[in-house]
C-alpha cells in the first residue's frame, strides 16, 4: 500500500491574492465550481489539464527562515532567463543566482513569490538538449 500528493499546501497571509499571482505563474486556473474570492482564506487552483493541485490557506504567522520544501520550476517555452524576467515583471524576487554552481550556465536561480515563499527556474528543456549536444 503507499499514498499519493493529493496536492500541495502553502502558507500564507492572504489567500486569494498569492493563488492569483501564482495563477499567472503556471498557467493554472479555479477549480470548476469552487472559484477563489477576495476574503477567502482557502484558495485552491489546479492545472489546467485537471492535475497538480496547490491550495493557499492563511496563516496568522508570517514566513520565517528558508523553505524546506520548495517547487522547481522550467519554463515550458523559452529560457530560464526569459521566465526570470517574466516572474520579475508579476512581483517575484531574486534570492540567490546559482546558475554557474554545476558549470556556465547550467544551474537555477532561486526566487521568492511576493509573500518569501521561495522557488527555483531550472533551464528549460531547449537549453538542457542544446548544452548536451555541445
Amino acid at each position: 500500500m503507499t499514498a499519493y500528493i493529493s496536492h500541495t499546501t502553502m502558507d500564507c497571509t492572504n489567500a486569494y491574492e498569492l493563488s492569483e499571482w501564482w495563477k499567472q505563474v503556471l498557467g493554472y486556473v479555479d477549480i470548476a465550481g469552487d472559484p477563489n474570492e477576495p476574503g477567502h482564506v482557502e484558495c485552491m487552483i489546479q492545472a489546467a489539464d485537471g492535475g497538480h493541485q496547490l491550495l493557499f490557506i492563511e496563516v496568522p504567522e508570517a514566513k520565517q527562515g528558508k523553505n524546506r520544501i520548495h517547487l522547481d520550476l522550467r519554463p515550458r517555452e523559452g529560457t530560464r532567463d526569459e521566465e526570470m524576467t517574466r516572474l520579475r515583471d508579476l512581483g517575484a524576487t531574486e534570492v540567490a543566482d546559482r546558475r554557474d554552481i554545476h558549470g556556465p550556465g547550467a544551474g537555477w536561480v532561486v526566487l521568492a513569490d511576493p509573500e518569501g515563499n521561495e522557488f527555483c527556474i531550472l533551464r528549460s528543456e531547449q537549453e538542457r538538449a542544446a548544452a548536451s549536444r555541445r
